[in-house]
C-alpha cells in the first residue's frame, strides 16, 4: 500500500522538475548562444523541438501509466531530464543540443501529465485543491532555475552551473525508487478500444478546448509580453523580462490560496472568478501606458491563469477514474496544439498588424471559454456532481 504523502511529495519533485523544463531555453540561451555562436534562428528552432518534445511526452505518458504505473515513467523520464540537462552543458555540436532540447521537452511533458494525473488519482476529494497545490511546485521550478543561474553564475560559469543542476535532478529520482506509487489501472492489458472511444467523447473533448484556449492565452502572455512592453510601452530589457517574474509569482502565490479555497468552494465558481481576472488583465494591459500598469495586468493575469488546470484536470480525474493517464493525455495533447496555434498566430497578426493586438487574441480566447464553459458545465452535471 503507497503513502499518500510520500506519493503526493514525488508529484510535487515532478512538477518542480517540469518548471524547470518550461523555462529552461530561456534561462540557459544567452550561454548556449556565446558557447556555440548561436542566432535567433536557430535558438527558435530550439524553443520549437522542446514544444514537440513536450507534445510527444504528453501523447506517450497516458496509456503508458495507465498499463505500467506511475513509478518507470517518473523515473525514466526524469533521467532523460537529466541526460539532457548534461549533455547541453558537455554538448559542442548543434546537433546534441537539439537532441537534447528534445529529451528535456519529452521528460517534462511526460512527468508533467503523469504528475497531474497522479494527484488526481490518490485524491478521493477536492481534487482540484490538491491539483493547485502541486501547480505550486511548477512555479518554484520556474521561478528557482533562473534565480539559482543567476546567483551562481557570479562565482561560476554557466557551464559548471548547468552540470550541478543536471546531477541535482538525481535527488528525486532516489526518491522516486524508493517509494511505493499505486498500482497499475490496467495490469491485465490496456484497453485500446476503450480507450479509443475517449477520443470520441464530446464532455472530454470539450475540456480540451477549454485548456485549448487556456494554455493558447499562457503561451503567448509567456512569449510575447516583453516584446509587447519593449516596443509598445516602451520598456528596456532588463525590466521587460523582470515583468514577467509578477506573472509568475501571482499565479504561484494564487495556486497556493487555492489549495485551500477549492475545498470551501464549488471549483467552478473559482473558474468563473479566474476568467473574470483574465479578461480584467487583459483590457488593463491593453488600455496600459505605463510600466506600472502592465505590471498591474500581469499580476491580474497570473491570478487569472491559477486555475484552469487544477480545476478542470481535477474534473477529468474524477470523470474518467479508470483510465485517468489516458484521458489527461487526451487533453494535455488538445492544450499544447492551442499552445503552439495561438503562438504561431500571433506571430502572423504581430508581423501584419503591430504586436499590441497580441492582446486582441488573448480577448477573443477568453471570450471562447466564457461560452464554452456553461456548455461543458451542463454536460459534466451528467455524471458528476459538480
Amino acid at each position: 500500500m503507497y503513502n499518500f504523502r510520500s506519493v503526493f511529495s514525488a508529484a510535487c519533485l515532478g512538477m518542480l522538475l517540469f518548471g524547470i523544463v518550461m523555462i529552461s531555453l530561456g534561462t540557459i540561451n544567452t550561454f548556449l548562444t556565446a558557447k556555440l555562436g548561436l542566432d535567433e534562428l536557430t535558438v527558435g528552432s530550439l524553443a520549437a523541438l522542446l514544444a514537440f518534445g513536450i507534445l510527444a511526452g504528453s501523447l506517450v505518458f497516458g496509456p503508458v501509466v495507465d498499463r505500467y504505473g506511475y513509478k518507470i515513467v517518473l523515473i525514466v523520464c526524469a533521467l532523460l531530464i537529466l541526460i539532457a540537462i548534461e549533455g547541453i552543458a558537455f554538448a559542442n555540436a548543434f546537433f546534441f543540443i537539439q537532441l537534447s532540447f528534445f529529451l528535456i521537452g519529452f521528460g517534462g511533458g511526460a512527468i508533467n501529465g503523469s504528475t497531474n494525473a497522479l494527484v488526481a488519482d490518490i485524491s478521493t476529494e477536492n481534487k482540484g485543491a490538491k491539483l493547485s497545490l502541486l501547480g505550486v511546485f511548477y512555479g518554484i521550478g520556474a521561478l528557482g532555475m533562473p534565480a539559482v543561474l543567476g546567483i551562481m553564475s557570479k562565482y561560476f560559469s554557466y557551464e559548471n552551473v548547468v552540470k550541478v543542476i543536471g546531477l541535482a535532478v538525481l535527488l528525486p529520482v532516489i526518491f522516486f525508487i524508493f517509494i511505493r506509487f499505486p498500482e497499475p489501472k490496467q495490469k491485465q492489458g490496456f484497453p485500446i478500444k476503450k480507450s479509443c472511444g475517449l477520443l470520441k467523447d464530446m464532455t472530454l473533448v470539450l475540456i480540451g478546448f477549454i485548456l485549448f484556449f487556456e494554455s493558447g492565452i499562457e503561451g503567448i502572455i509567456n512569449n510575447w509580453t516583453t516584446t509587447y512592453l519593449q516596443k509598445d510601452v516602451g520598456v528596456d530589457t532588463r525590466d521587460a523580462l523582470f515583468a514577467l517574474s509578477y506573472l509568475i509569482i501571482s499565479l504561484t502565490l494564487t495556486r497556493l490560496v487555492l489549495g485551500s479555497l477549492l475545498k470551501r468552494v464549488r471549483s467552478y465558481i473559482i473558474l468563473i472568478g479566474c476568467l473574470c481576472f483574465i479578461l480584467a488583465g487583459t483590457l488593463i494591459m491593453m488600455f496600459a501606458g505605463s510600466y506600472a500598469i502592465s505590471i498591474l495586468g500581469l499580476t491580474f493575469l497570473g491570478i487569472g491563469f491559477a486555475a484552469g488546470f487544477p480545476v478542470m484536470l481535477g474534473y477529468v480525474g474524477e470523470i474518467y477514474a479508470d483510465l485517468s493517464g489516458t484521458a489527461f493525455s487526451i487533453v494535455f495533447v488538445i492544450a499544447l496544439l492551442g499552445n503552439m496555434l495561438h503562438n504561431y498566430l500571433t506571430g502572423i497578426v504581430a508581423y501584419n498588424y503591430g504586436i499590441r493586438h497580441y492582446l486582441t487574441i488573448v480577448l477573443v480566447s477568453v471570450t471562447s471559454m466564457f461560452i464554452l464553459l456553461p456548455i461543458i458545465l451542463k454536460r459534466m452535471a451528467t455524471k458528476i456532481k459538480i
